[in-house]
């Protein structure tokens, strides 16, 4: 099945979001780079899925990821890594962002429910103040112990050293 039709462009998912909000839908959103793939992304995506209806998510571009991390990042182009998002049953739609921040993404979509990782207990959260202003909720979801992007990259070259 292809699923491309859910990586949209910021307006075109902002007209789609009108149409779900007018219907009743709750809207989450949630962002990152998302750069290789791995359980600790899939665990908290599908966690999100439960906070709301339709899941939105604002995907960092390769321009954004080069000025936010290290040398040599990102790993896969923005293209790759919207399609395998897409993929998953538990996001509804993508939209990438050259950013760096999503508060122009999430001042366009207005969502309910603002959703980022526990790393961000005690830190001002990107476009709180947008969703909180419209009576949404900010919510933090725990991550998966010993799984992220920058781990697995160095374990692989530790190991290729060796």
């Amino acid at each position: 099945m292809n699923t491309q039709y859910k990586i949209l462009s910021l307006g075109t998912l902002q007209k789609k979001i009108a149409f779900l909000r007018k219907a009743g839908k709750r809207i989450v959103f949630t962002n990152g780079c998302f750069d290789l793939m791995h359980l600790g992304h899939i665990s908290y995506l599908e966690k999100i899925k439960s906070s709301g209806d339709v899941v939105v998510v604002g995907l960092n571009s390769d321009t954004s990821i080069r000025r936010i991390k290290a040398k040599g990042r990102p790993i896969q182009p923005e293209r790759a890594r919207a399609r395998v998002l897409a993929a998953l049953a538990c996001v509804d739609y993508v939209t990438i962002f050259s950013d760096a921040t999503p508060y122009k993404v999430i001042k366009a979509l207005q969502p309910d429910i603002l959703v980022k990782g526990a790393d961000w207990k005690n830190k001002a959260v990107v476009g709180e103040d947008i969703v909180k202003a419209r009576g949404g909720k900010v919510r933090l979801v725990k991550y998966v112990d010993h799984f992220s992007t920058t781990h697995i990259i160095e374990k692989i070259l530790k190991q290729c050293a060796a």
